[in-house]
Order: C-alpha cells, then structure tokens, then sequence
C-alpha cells in the first residue's frame, strides 16, 4: 500500500504509525519535495526510536540539535535541521517519519 491509499489526518500525517515503511517515507518526502540523503535518514530513524522507544516522546529542534551533533560527530546548528526539513524540522521530518503532528509551536 502506498502512501495515497493510508488513512491520512487533515495535514497529510499518517492516522497509524504501523502504517509506515520506508517506501512510504520516501513518498511522504517527495511529495514535500525532499530527496532523501543519508542525513535525512539519520533524522527520520532517530525521531521513530525516540517516540517507539520513549513512550511516544517527539523531541524539540534543540534537542534534535543536541543529538544530531553527537550522532554525526560534528556541531551542527538548528539551520542545518531546516536545510534537511524547510517546513520546520520538528513537524516536517516527523510528518516523514510517520509519526503524529506535534503540537508543539517552534523548536522550544
């Protein structure tokens, strides 16, 4: 099933997480107008282990900052996250990780 055919919310984020693979990811992305690189990746995979792994957490743009820069072993600043996510990495990487919308304003 492709992303076209899952039960989607008002703003294009999947009703069930369960929902979400890979190659759905990589259509929710194209339909925002994102190729996927490796970085993208990184993100996407950290946001999905950070909500299954911690009782649904969705970390804030700092907190991504934070432990983006340790993942990739380089500090890297909020606007690194929006050349990856321009539609505000907190709702736009998780709308592509198939996670909920958050409903937090701002990265803080």
């Amino acid at each position: 099933m492709g992303y076209a055919d899952l039960e989607k919310t008002a703003n294009g984020y999947l009703v069930e997480t369960g929902d979400w693979n890979e190659e759905v990811g990589k259509e929710i992305a194209a339909a925002e107008g994102i190729q996927l690189t490796q970085k993208h990746w990184d993100l996407i995979n950290y946001l999905r282990e950070e909500y299954f792994d911690n009782a649904g957490h969705q970390p804030n743009e700092r907190a991504m900052v934070k432990d983006m820069s340790e993942r990739w072993g380089e500090k890297i600043g909020t606007k690194d996250l929006y050349d990856l996510f321009p539609m505000q990495p907190s709702k736009q990487a998780c709308k592509i990780a198939g996670l909920p919308e958050t409903k937090r304003k701002g990265g803080y």
